[in-house]
């Protein structure tokens, strides 16, 4: 199942409500971006003991130390916009899992 989050403040909400196994980050959102929502994500799921979710920052900008920005800010990988099938099925596979049902192929 796959749920979407208008912005950054929808997106900390959603992982005080619920457990999800992957989450795919957009770094330009409104009223919060993904660099400040990972963070709020990360703060909550430490204070409250959660097993920590990987994040995979996706955005336009493609230029080495935008991906290093991504990575510093704490999320897991790095996909630049616009996504590829394939990239999407390898961050999957990578994070979920080879065993995992409908993955992209």
């Amino acid at each position: 199942e796959c749920e979407k989050a208008e912005d950054g403040l929808e997106a900390v909400k959603k992982i005080t409500e619920s457990d999800y196994d992957l989450i795919f980050m957009d770094c330009q959102m409104p009223r919060m971006d993904g660099f400040e929502a990972t963070a709020e994500i990360q703060k909550y799921q430490e204070q409250h003991g959660s097993r920590p979710t990987p994040i995979v920052a996706l955005t336009a900008n493609a230029m080495e130390e935008d991906e290093e920005r991504c990575i510093n800010a704490g999320m897991n990988d790095y996909l630049a916009k616009p996504i590829e099938s394939e990239s999407m099925g390898r961050a999957l596979q990578r994070w979920l899992g080879e065993s995992q049902p409908g993955l992209l192929q």
